[in-house]
């Protein structure tokens, strides 16, 4: 039924139906035209061309008296053309010319024209004046009614001139009919007419709608095929092409402008969550240096120890516990710049093997101090993409880390760095081994925490932050690489990925 009211709907439907309402009242106004009209049209038309008649054939008889021949010529000439029958009379009703012998018996009793108007008076009189008289004259005999004209002319003669009437009702019928037959060709012709010329001017308008209806969904793709005609369609096409790029143009603005503000919001929110971070994690981690740094110089000020040694003793924490405070520090905010997405990466193309062999050489003096024998397989030209700064932090921090926690396995510490290249990832992974104990499996996620430490008074003694981790996790989460830590049967290894250069 929705279907049926929104086709009602159409312009192309609206168009054909206004023109076939045009046409029914069209053809019933020429049919009660015809019914209506045509008759007493039709009779004055023929009393005019009966009244011309009169006067040639009166003029005929006075033209040509002696010319009978010539007179009876023009007589049944005139009778054919004008498809009536002619009667002429002259004294004691003697018939002078008659076209039709039936005619002669069907007025018998019409002797003069003066006895024809007495007789009928305004009975079924169509015209009258001085000369003639026309009425409808009904012949009982036949039963068929004529218009009968009735006239003197100027010789004496009586005229009769008969028509039949019932032509002129067969010609109402005929015309009816081929109204009818017009009406339903008009229709059928006009609708497809109509229909070609309506899709001409409906399909602009169709792609109209739907072009507004994509612009109302935000969808400004599509535009209207602008066309050399100029007239109101391609004119409203045209603006509804620049509306549409002008929409557009202010809503990517507008996109553009949320974008940003979603930007500088995100911003905010990440600036503050960094700086409640930083002041939480400073404020706790920086409690146990403080008040060493307060006791040992409050023992200074009040001279607790007068002896130089102890003096000197008092002086060397303070400045310790300020270099772990100041590294804490840089390392904190290292870390929540990593964590937030505020440190930029100058990645480029180094030698990886090149990178490890440094971090051995720098910590060449503690490996010699353990008695630790460290294992590279000292593969050459292995490359990677990565900044090589931050790379170094995520080796240093394993290599360290192996260095606190390694311990003798065998009669040996061992610490095994291996890289593993992956051609098909197109990575490659670097891992290092300390044998020792192994990890706590609840520990092993916990590690990567700010701050945690399995063993409090070791972290402190070998002067960790405990943030190392955290800055491996950080680092690796901007590479979206992996990482991670293995319990291996007599030790524990930690490994991270990097982009392969080949």
């Amino acid at each position: 039924m929705e279907n049926i009211k929104n086709k009602f709907k159409s312009i192309r439907i609206k168009l054909f139906l206004t023109l076939c309402i045009v046409v029914v009242i069209i053809i019933a106004f020429l049919i009660i035209t015809n019914n209506f009209v045509l008759e007493s049209f039709y009779l004055y038309s023929k009393t005019k061309n009966l009244n011309s008649i009169y006067e040639r054939i009166n003029n005929y008889y006075i033209q040509n008296q002696t010319d009978s021949t010539q007179i009876r010529l023009e007589l049944e000439k005139a009778a054919i053309n004008n498809n009536f029958d002619i009667l002429i009379q002259g004294e004691n009703d003697i018939s002078i010319f008659s076209t039709n012998r039936d005619f002669i018996s069907s007025i018998e009793d019409l002797n003069s024209i003066n006895n024809i108007i007495l007789k009928n008076k305004q009975k079924n009189i169509v015209y009258k004046n001085d000369k003639v008289l026309i009425r409808k004259f009904e012949d009982k005999n036949n039963g068929i009614t004529f218009m009968m004209f009735c006239a003197k002319l100027d010789n004496g003669y009586n005229l009769y001139i008969r028509m039949p009437f019932a032509s002129i009702r067969e010609s109402v019928n005929i015309s009816n009919n081929f109204l009818y037959l017009i009406g339903g060709f008009t229709i059928l012709i006009g609708g497809i007419v109509v229909s070609f010329i309506s899709r001409r001017f409906t399909s602009p308008i169709l792609e109209l709608n739907a072009i507004a209806n994509k612009m109302s969904k935000l969808d400004f793709s599509h535009k209207y095929r602008v066309t050399d005609i100029d007239d109101e369609i391609n004119n409203l096409g045209k603006s509804i092409n620049t509306m549409s790029d002008k929409l557009e143009r202010t809503i990517k603005r507008l996109r553009e402008t949320n974008i940003e503000l979603e930007k500088d919001i995100e911003e905010k929110s990440k600036i503050d969550e960094m700086r409640k971070q930083f002041i939480s994690d400073v404020s706790h981690e920086l409690k146990t240096p403080i008040a060493l740094i307060q006791g040992y110089s409050e023992g200074l000020i009040e001279n607790v120890n007068t002896d130089e040694e102890n003096r000197k003793f008092y002086a060397e924490v303070i400045l310790d516990e300020a270099n772990k405070m100041d590294k804490l520090v840089k390392q904190l905010l290292e870390l929540m710049k990593l964590e937030y997405g505020k440190r930029e990466f100058n990645n480029k193309k180094f030698d990886i093997c090149e990178l490890i062999n440094e971090v051995i050489r720098k910590s060449k003096v503690m490996i010699e101090e353990k008695n630790i024998l460290v294992k590279f397989n000292n593969q050459k030209n292995i490359f990677v993409y990565a900044d090589d700064f931050y790379i170094e932090q995520v080796i240093t921090n394993y290599f360290t880390n192996a260095l606190k926690h390694v311990q003798e396995r065998d009669k040996e510490k061992i610490i095994q760095i291996d890289i593993f290249p992956n051609i098909e990832k197109n990575t490659v992974r670097i891992s290092i081994f300390n044998t020792g104990n192994q990890i706590p499996e609840e520990n092993l996620v916990r590690i990567w925490n700010r701050f945690y430490k399995i063993d409090e008074s070791r972290t402190r003694q070998d002067g960790g932050t405990g943030i190392g981790l955290s800055l491996v996790k950080a680092i690796m989460n901007n590479y979206k690489k992996e990482y991670g830590v293995i319990n291996k049967e007599n030790g524990v290894e930690f490994y991270f990925d990097l982009e392969l250069v080949v």
